[in-house]
């Protein structure tokens, strides 16, 4: 069937050059890539935009081991340094803070097998944690950089503090992409709007009431983007992907912003602007209520008091939990579907969103109009390859 290359509304439909299913990190970083190149968007959200996992509490930034480097942990170490220049460009550009903060990372070593383990990370960080004249470390100390922060005997084998990571404040940056894109010109959010039907062959979708004809779409909404996909994919012989529940907390406490986030075992301590601490997380594929918090989210915040003193006393002033994008192979998913080439999948982001949203957003756009990026995508990201993982 020949396909129109632009969008045919008929009498009571409305029409876009670009339609962007789902509101979170992934989809609002897509539509400010397009709103800057002056593309005509839609961008559709079941619920309100960033009222999904993106609208966490947790925020860490947090680059791969510096080992054995890969394409991958390449792309993931330039978009966490890219990151800061988009950041700071929001917030000029909506006077808006986004909570963002290269604070760095402290990893206690409770082990004497991980101390040598550690050791030789330095020497990996400086060969590959280098961005232009900016360079990032791995150092290797005996305790604690900062006092009062972390018990000293948390790591008895020393500390990993390394200075790449950073930390950004989830919903102070949902709200600032959703400020500027409120003011875009070419830009039409729809909250509220449920997907009843989508159709990439004929660019048609049936979303909250409304009938909207686009040239491309972007898929963007989270693991719900996962059974769209499978829909579309026949013959796969187990599911794209799957939601995984995650639970966080946050805490206020007498805390330097400044402070590095704490990750040991599974937990990670962020400190925040205004003192507050989130905890987290917790992945759980099975789960009976996605938006419950339970005896989990409590370990949690239970073994960081254990290790931060100024968190012993500290009131819990929220709880939260949510369902989190898991691909069938792990890592993001992204490309043009192999047979629907107006549909592109844009989710999967799983525990790495906030860091490479914003690139693999400008990817995204960057592929519905045929163009080149300036960056490649790994092998591991292209939705080819979830579907072929999916297929076997």
């Amino acid at each position: 069937m020949e396909k129109a290359d632009n969008p045919r509304p008929v009498s009571g439909q409305s029409s876009c050059e670009l339609l962007i299913v789902g509101g979170g990190i992934m989809g609002l970083w897509a539509a400010v890539h397009a709103a800057r190149r002056g593309i005509d968007t839609i961008v559709a959200d079941a619920g309100r935009l960033g009222g999904g996992a993106s609208g966490g509490l947790l925020g860490a930034l947090m680059p791969h081991m510096p080992d054995r480097w890969s394409e991958k942990k390449q792309f993931q170490f330039d978009a966490l340094v890219s990151l800061e220049a988009e950041i700071a460009t929001l917030e000029a550009m909506t006077g808006l803070s986004a909570g963002y903060r290269r604070s760095g990372r402290l990893i206690p070593l409770p082990k004497p097998h991980l101390e040598k383990i550690a050791r030789r990370h330095c020497e990996d960080a400086e060969r590959h944690w280098q961005s232009g004249a900016r360079r990032f470390h791995w150092h290797v100390l005996d305790g604690p950089p900062v006092g009062g922060w972390i018990e000293a005997s948390a790591g008895e084998s020393g500390f990993v503090h390394d200075t790449l990571a950073a930390r950004v404040a989830p919903r102070s940056l949902i709200a600032a992409l959703v400020t500027l894109l409120r003011r875009a010109k070419h830009v039409r959010i729809l909250e509220h709007a449920t997907v009843a039907g989508l159709d990439p062959d004929r660019g048609v979708a049936e979303i909250g009431g409304e009938t909207i004809a686009f040239r491309h779409c972007i898929l963007a909404a989270g693991h719900q983007s996962f059974p769209l996909l499978q829909g579309l994919t026949p013959g796969l012989k187990q599911p794209l992907g799957q939601p995984v529940k995650g639970q966080a907390a946050l805490l206020k406490a007498d805390l330097d912003p400044a402070l590095p986030t704490i990750f040991l075992d599974g937990l990670y301590v962020v400190a925040h602007e205004g003192g507050y601490a989130a905890i987290g997380s917790t992945s759980e594929n099975r789960f009976d209520d996605p938006t419950s918090t339970d005896g989990q989210l409590d370990a949690l915040i239970g073994a960081a008091r254990e290790i931060v003193p100024a968190l012993h006393d500290a009131a819990v002033v929220e709880r939260w939990a949510g369902l989190r994008p898991k691909a069938v192979d792990r890592d993001p998913m992204i490309g043009r579907h192999p047979e629907h080439s107006r549909l592109i999948a844009l989710t999967g982001g799983f525990k790495v969103s906030f860091g490479l949203a914003h690139r693999l957003a400008e990817a995204a756009i960057c592929i519905a109009g045929d163009r080149d990026c300036g960056f490649s995508l790994p092998e591991s990201f292209d939705i080819s390859s979830h579907i072929a993982a999916a297929s076997r």
